[in-house]
């Protein structure tokens, strides 16, 4: 069943965008988006945990790398979902959750902290 909304909401939340507060952090340029924008999600999980490793020597040894990806994948969609929706209901549905389930997400992984610089704004 497709979801229409009813009426266009308009809240804080429309003007974050990720791309942006990791510009205005000196953390990406639109030239590295475009570069970056042609890698698979897994050649850039792979090209991160490759860059983590060379700084500290070369070993991941006894990380569990492979049980945090679950929640960097949540933390990452989060994300992704308060960027791109109208509001904090919308970015809920966009990803299955409910208003409860949604807004425990948001607190465990700081989320409004994250983006409030950009909020402010």
């Amino acid at each position: 069943m497709l979801w229409i909304p009813r009426k266009k909401s308009r809240s804080k939340y429309q003007r974050v965008s990720l791309s942006k507060l990791l510009r205005s952090k000196k953390k990406t340029t639109v030239e590295f988006e475009v570069m970056l924008n042609q890698l698979k999600l897994e050649e850039i999980i792979g090209l991160k945990l490759e860059l983590a490793s060379r700084s500290i020597g070369g070993k991941l040894y006894g990380l569990p790398v492979v049980r945090a990806m679950t929640s960097i994948a949540q933390e990452a969609s989060l994300y992704y979902a308060l960027s791109a929706a109208a509001s904090k209901r919308e970015a809920a549905r966009f990803l299955g959750l409910n208003k409860v389930e949604f807004e425990k997400l948001v607190k465990k992984y700081n989320l409004i902290d994250y983006f409030s610089e950009q909020l402010d704004k």
